[in-house]
């Protein structure tokens, strides 16, 4: 089940008593959960017939009265249930699911947890409720998401600009979505985003990033890299080393991908590798002049100063100039 499944059903009234929605990714619960409490009933029967209620400060007790209330005019209740992980014997709205009443439609958004599948609940949710478990996207599915999330508000997005916007930003999905909206709205009658709206509206430089940084590393210019370490140095927010090592890793992991696949087509290694096809020159470039032997040293690399980085094995040396160091080594590798 899917969070667009679970608001779609609901668009056609097709209801379930219960929605249980839990997992890593906290987007995608809020997304249901903001449908349910604002979409779901009108105005005019919300005051009566929305009850919404947290974790903490409640009890499953007062839950399931609530959700054994007959709605007011109305042919539905809504009962939302936030924060449910920080709720004392959640187990016991076992009994309340497996008889539930219809009229109640109950949300119950149970961040960064899940329901042992093993447990009588479990398998009620699974037979009389919809159970929505998620977890975090993988960076490789980032661009897709955020490609489409563009594309739901209207807009197209240059590669390159899709590129830095995830790299600036991660896997914060809400970050990307308000991010978005900030683009969207200062783009006027103009649909498509480009990596100098980027650099305008989200304040990342476009030259000076983590993408040029690998893009520098895998031309081995070491000149660029220098530059932008420098820039970085004298503007830490846009490039800290916790955002850097990781963005490497996934370059160099990709350009070793490269040296295993059996076809060195573009399209085919698009697909082996599963990352847009705009980017894969870029990792068979890097290829051609780092070696499979070189590229499994620069991860070992990176995996050192990692280490460094949060001082193992380091009486405190600046960011950057672990970075500058590591640089030189990785771009001296054979």
């Amino acid at each position: 089940m899917t969070p667009d499944k679970i608001i779609g059903d609901l668009k056609k009234k097709n209801f379930k008593a219960v929605y249980w929605l839990e997992g890593e990714e906290e987007f995608f619960i809020d997304q249901v959960v903001q449908f349910a409490e604002h979409q779901l009933l009108p105005e005019s029967e919300a005051g009566f017939n929305l009850t919404v209620m947290y974790g903490k400060d409640t009890d499953w007790a007062t839950v399931v009265n609530a959700c054994r209330r007959y709605p007011m005019f109305a042919e539905q209740q809504v009962v939302i249930l936030k924060e449910a992980q920080e709720m004392r014997q959640i187990e016991k709205l076992e009994a309340y699911v497996d008889k539930p009443l219809t009229s109640t439609l109950l949300f119950v958004a149970y961040k960064n947890k899940k329901v042992d599948g093993r447990t009588k609940l479990a398998k009620l949710l699974k037979e009389k409720g919809v159970l929505l478990s998620t977890k975090k996207l993988y960076d490789n599915e980032l661009p897709d998401w955020t490609s489409n999330m563009v594309r739901s508000k209207g807009f197209t997005i240059t590669p390159k600009a899709l590129h830095l916007l995830i790299d600036h930003i991660g896997n914060d999905l809400s970050r990307l979505r308000n991010e978005i909206d900030k683009l969207a709205l200062n783009l006027g009658e103009r649909k498509s985003i480009t990596e100098d709206d980027i650099e305008q509206y989200i304040g990342v430089s476009k030259e000076f990033n983590v993408f040029e940084l690998q893009q520098a590393m895998g031309r081995r210019d070491l000149y660029k890299a220098v530059r932008i370490l420098q820039y970085f140095e004298g503007n830490p927010k846009a490039g800290p080393i916790q955002l850097i090592l990781p963005s490497l890793y996934n370059f160099f992991s990709k350009v070793l991908l490269v040296h295993s696949a059996p076809s060195k087509d573009e399209q085919a290694l698009a697909t082996y590798m599963g990352v847009n096809k705009f980017f894969v020159r870029d990792y068979l470039q890097a290829a051609q002049r780092y070696s499979q032997a070189s590229v499994e040293g620069i991860i070992l690399l990176l995996h050192h100063y990692n280490l460094r980085a949060v001082g193992v094995n380091d009486a405190g040396t600046d960011d950057m100039e672990l970075m500058k160091e590591f640089v030189a080594k990785a771009m001296g590798e054979g």
